[in-house]
Parts: C-alpha cells; sequence; structure tokens
C-alpha cells in the first residue's frame, strides 16, 4: 500500500523538514551525494531516497527472521506469528499519526523488525503439508503475494485520494486501513489458526553470543550453522541454495529497483503507466502460481526452479536491448515488454519454488531455523542489489548494467542445474 505513496510522503517531510538540522535533511544530504557521485538526474532523487529507505527495511528482515524463525522451532509458530503481527500492526498505528519524518523512519523501523512473519507463513504451510502438497503451499504463498501487489498499491492510491483536509498530507487515512487489515490478520490468527508445530517435535533453543552471531553474519547464514540437527547432506544441500537464493535475489532485486528509471527516462512512462506495468506483471504471476505452481509435486518444483533461473537472464538480457537506441530484430518497447514477460513468468515460480526445496531438506523441528535463513539471505540480497544496480545504472547506463547483470545471473542458473538434491 505504501508504495504509491512514497513520492508524495517524501514531498511532504521535504515541506516539513527539508531545511535545518531534521533526519530527513541528514539523509537528504547523503541521498543527493550519492546522486552527485553516480551522475543521476535531480528528477531521480525521491526514487534514491525511496530505495534507500527500502534498503532499511529489508535488512531489518535479514537481522530478525532467522532468530524470529528459530524462537518458533523452541516455542511454536503461533505466538511467535502475533507478535511479529503486533509489531506490523504498531508500525501501522505510528504511521497514522507521523507528524514528523522520524516517527515516519520509526515506524518503518518497527515493521522491518516485524517482517519475520512471512518465513514463519512459510514454515506453517510445511508443518501443514506433506512431501506432495509442499509446493502447492508455496505457490499458494506466492499467489497471496502477487494478489496484495495487485491490490495493495491500488488501495493505498485510492485512500490516498480520498485525503480530506483533517487527515493531513502524510497518507494517515491508508495508514488507517492499514492498521485495521493488521488487527483483523491477528483476530484471525488467534480465532483461527491451530498451532502447526506440536510440543513434542519442537527444538530446545540455546542462546549464547555465538548463537548469535551465527544468526546475523552472512558466512554462517550461507552455512546454516545456527540450525541445529541436519545432516551432512542437508547442510551441504542448503549451503549451495542459499548461496544460489541470494545471488540470484541480488540481481533481480537491482532490476525490480531500476527498471522505473528506465521506464521513465527512456520510455517517458507516467506513474499510470508504471503502475499498470506493475498491474500486468502481478496478474501473470498471479494467473500461473494460481494455475501451474500450485499443481506441482517435488520433481516438478526442482524442475521449475530450474527452468525459472533459465529465463531470468534472457529476461534481463532483453531489457539491456531494449536500453538500446536502435537494437536488432525487435523496436525497444517491444524488447521491454518481451523482457517484463519472461521477468514475470520466471519471478512466479522461482522463489516459491527454491522455498520448497529449501523446506524439503529441514527437521520438523528446524523448519522455522531454514526458512528464516533463508528469508534472511534474501532480505540482504534486497538491501545491497538495489544500491549496486543504480549506482551501476547511472554510472555505465542502462545496457551495461542489464548486460551484465544477464551474466552474472547465469551463474545460479547454472548452480541449481548441478545441485543434487
Amino acid at each position: 500500500m505504501i508504495l504509491p505513496l512514497l513520492p508524495s510522503l517524501l514531498d511532504y517531510y521535504d515541506k516539513e523538514e527539508g531545511k535545518g538540522n531534521s533526519l530527513y535533511a541528514t539523509l537528504v544530504y547523503a541521498v543527493r551525494s550519492f546522486q552527485k557521485l553516480t551522475g543521476a538526474p535531480d528528477r531521480f532523487a525521491s526514487v534514491l531516497f525511496g530505495g534507500a529507505l527500502g534498503s532499511m527495511y529489508s535488512f531489518l528482515q535479514f537481522l530478525t527472521s532467522p532468530i524470529v524463525g528459530s524462537l518458533s522451532d523452541a516455542y511454536g509458530r503461533k505466538p511467535m506469528l502475533l507478535i511479529c503481527l503486533l509489531g506490523i500492526a504498531l508500525s501501522h498505528a505510528l504511521w497514522s499519526c507521523a507528524s514528523t519524518f522520524s516517527m515516519f523512519v520509526l515506524a518503518r523501523f518497527i515493521g522491518g523488525l516485524s517482517k519475520a512473519n512471512v518465513s514463519l507463513s512459510m514454515a506453517i504451510v510445511t508443518d501443514a503439508s506433506g512431501e506432495k502438497t509442499r509446493a502447492r503451499g508455496m505457490a499458494l504463498v506466492g499467489l497471496a503475494f502477487s494478489i496484495g501487489f495487485i491490490v495493495g498499491p491500488m488501495a493505498g492510491a485510492w485512500f490516498a485520494k480520498t485525503n480530506d483536509a483533517n487527515f493531513g498530507l502524510w497518507g494517515q487515512r491508508p495508514a488507517l486501513y492499514a492498521l485495521s487489515l493488521s488487527l483483523a490478520n491477528i483476530a484471525l490468527v488467534f480465532l483461527f489458526l491451530p498451532e502447526t508445530l506440536s510440543k513434542d517435535k519442537r527444538a530446545p533453543l540455546s542462546l549464547s553470543l555465538s548463537k548469535a552471531i551465527e544468526y546475523v553474519s552472512p558466512w554462517h547464514l550461507l552455512k546454516f550453522s545456527a540450525v541445529e540437527n541436519l545432516s551432512q547432506h542437508q547442510n551441504k544441500v542448503l549451503s549451495k541454495l542459499g548461496l544460489i537464493y541470494f545471488i540470484y535475489l541480488f540481481i533481480y532485486s537491482g532490476l525490480e529497483f531500476t527498471i522505473t528509471f528506465l521506464t521513465h527516462h527512456t520510455f517517458a512512462y507516467t506513474a499510470m503507466q508504471q503502475g499498470k506495468m506493475f498491474l500486468v506483471i502481478g496478474v501473470i504471476m498471479a494467473v500461473l502460481q494460481g494455475g501451474a505452481a500450485r499443481r506441482l509435486g517435488p520433481r516438478g518444483a526442482e524442475t521449475a526452479a530450474r527452468l525459472a533461473l533459465a529465463l531470468t537472464p534472457a529476461s534481463f538480457l532483453c531489457v539491456a536491448l531494449a536500453a538500446c537506441a536502435d537494437p536488432a530484430l525487435l523496436s525497444p518497447i517491444a524488447w521491454l515488454w518481451a523482457g517484463l514477460v519472461l521477468f514475470a513468468v520466471s519471478t512466479a515460480f522461482a522463489v516459491s519454488c527454491m522455498t520448497s526445496l529449501a523446506a524439503a531438506q529441514a527437521p520438523e523441528g528446524a523448519r522455522g531455523a531454514v526458512l528464516g535463513a533463508l528469508r534472511s539471505l534474501g532480505a540482504l540480497a534486497r538491501a545491497a542489489g538495489p544500491l549496486l544496480a543504480s549506482a551501476a545504472y547511472w554510472c555505465s547506463g542502462a545496457a551495461v548494467t542489464y548486460s551484465l547483470g544477464s551474466i552474472v545471473l547465469i551463474i545460479p542458473a547454472v548452480m541449481l542445474f548441478r545441485l543434487k538434491s
């Protein structure tokens, strides 16, 4: 819901706090320095600013996902999920009364810390499904995401449009609507969601300084060191899968973030046209996840993940051709949409199927920790990827950036084809 509101939110805080020694002014100075270093035009400063906030949000998920996942293995999924949902509700409540930028950042900070609910949801789906239905369950989680990304931005824009003078300019009405949904979510979980991890299957949790380091160290996360009761084979498969997942999302998130630069800078897309573009991508993903992806068995999920990662370099290459002034065979706009369609098709299967492969390697008492660690790696990739991609975009150009991205993405695709689960 907040995605289409970010430019207006930043404009509001710019008017209120753009001058002086506020937190907003400090962050604006940092973004302007980055902008001058990379050569990005002034009109993209707000996009870079939003990207910086998004990176902070993802980095906080990186810190909390493996810890909350391990706690859920010890104390159950439902209590930890309720704590995360309460944190998300609190973040929306703070956003609804964020008259200062500092309070808005605090709201986003609490929301980022609470986003381990996603990996917990995947652990619950894994608990409640068998080997044959696990891929279907993960596809349903992906389908929920796709529907959310179709409906959420539209709802946010609509509620912001209906603001009146009593609701200010910083999106109080969308925030209150998000808060109402969060409270309804808490009620649904509390009243109707059963605990999926019985007490006899829970793993005791031993916390220490070395254990805490394993939860937040990228090296230890890649090795799944904090996860107990893994066999040597399971650890080997998960370590390779974690690296594949990280590289894929690191480059993928860069394209996802910079595509708005390309469509606005090269194709003169308006905000409405960009919204329609993401709507088309979301619909394609929802159709595939609601149809083909949720019918996959364990071997089908593995095959789909490999094909998805094989398609992703091709999607980047198409977008690179779209960035050229006179590409071969097709017009730039045709190459752009070819790349976006391939991007949507590959995205529909990649993350959910790789998550299903990781869940298959996790013992019952360690699923929360495994999926939390995997989610944490993805969040770290999403925190760093947009920063590097935007720097490369403005320093080297769109064609070079996407061409290099397509080459790098061959690596995780080959690694997944060679992975033996």
